[in-house]
């Protein structure tokens, strides 16, 4: 059970509303973390740019990559709706996420994923370098930043213990 209830939109304060009504248009939803962050339009404000960020990382790296990278940080925080948004975007686009069959560059990136949710401070130089291979370093900071914020948001998530939303039902760890 949720720790805060979310906000319906239309209880939401001016600048929580407009901005999930901006999620409304672009993601056809405002998630049950969307709208409890509508408590406050600051944290709401703060974790929506996680679209800025995850569309420059895309840019770079690839739609595949940087789900494989989020679903691993998702997956380390032990986050139950993040982890289950990337397996449903795994599954989606036809692969198992149980059993993914990950090239060397993408094993760097997972790894690094998981370092970063593990302890940002025991990142070991080897797999730091891997993940960093071929990056400028405005995009080796773009993906640190994202990999951030998508901590932030499993925290968010698992410390208010907010209800996975219903579409993701079916893409949850065993479900199928």
């Amino acid at each position: 059970m949720a720790r805060v209830p979310p906000l319906n939109v239309e209880d939401a304060g001016p600048v929580s509303r407009a901005l999930l009504a901006e999620q409304v248009a672009s993601h056809g939803r405002a998630t049950n973390m969307k709208r409890t962050l509508a408590h406050s339009p600051a944290a709401l404000d703060a974790l929506v740019r996680w679209y800025d960020l995850h569309a420059e990382v895309v840019a770079f790296l690839g739609r595949r990559a940087a789900t494989l990278f989020a679903f691993a940080v998702s997956s380390q925080t032990d986050c139950l709706i993040c982890s289950t948004f990337f397996r449903r975007w795994l599954i989606e686009g036809g692969e198992d996420p149980d059993a993914l069959r990950l090239d060397d560059r993408e094993r760097a990136l997972t790894e690094y994923g998981r370092q970063l949710a593990r302890d940002a401070n025991a990142i070991p130089d080897a797999v730091y370098a891997a993940a960093a291979h071929g990056l400028t370093a405005e995009q080796a900071v773009a993906l640190t930043a994202f990999g951030a914020l998508m901590v932030a948001t499993n925290l968010f998530n698992n410390a208010l213990k907010v209800d996975l939303d219903e579409y993701l039902f079916p893409f949850r760890r065993g479900a199928t």
